[in-house]
């Protein structure tokens, strides 16, 4: 559990460092914000699946707003918290089953959810990179060893 928490530490830190860049942008781009918005509407959907009830209705791609996403990383900050509080070793290869957007039924262990949701935010984080080193902007420095350094 000790690397989970510190992998939810980095997600969170990644989060905000993405959110205070794209406040600070003049130029924004409609796209990565709404990258940045899918990174988070996706963690809500996974706590909601982790907490045991329905997630098929919640939205996953929805237009980005930066005041929305700075709602969402704190929402979902305390949420992953909490959980993560909740969480032991042993728990981690339990099943939990949910649906998905799509109406399709699965079982997937609390340890490959918790590690499915930091490795989705990094895959996009580093497409928001990409796009913000399109736009002229310099790309931000989310390296784990950065954070942890």
């Amino acid at each position: 559990m000790k690397t989970i928490h510190k992998m939810y530490e980095h997600l969170n830190w990644a989060n905000q460092r993405i959110l205070e860049t794209l406040q600070n942008v003049e130029d924004e781009n409609q796209q990565t914000k709404n990258l940045f918005a899918h990174i988070l509407y996706a963690e809500q959907v996974w706590i909601t699946r982790l907490e045991g009830a329905d997630s098929s209705q919640l939205p996953i791609w929805l237009e980005g707003d930066i005041a929305v996403c700075a709602r969402l990383i704190k929402q979902n900050e305390e949420k992953f918290k909490t959980l993560l509080s909740e969480i032991t070793n042993t728990d981690l290869d339990h099943l939990k089953s949910y649906t998905n957007s799509k109406g399709l039924e699965f079982k997937s262990s609390i340890r490959d959810i918790l590690t499915h949701v930091v490795l989705h935010g990094q895959y996009h984080r580093g497409q928001i990179n990409s796009r913000l080193r399109i736009d002229g902007i310099e790309p931000i420095n989310l390296d784990f060893i950065t954070f942890v350094r």
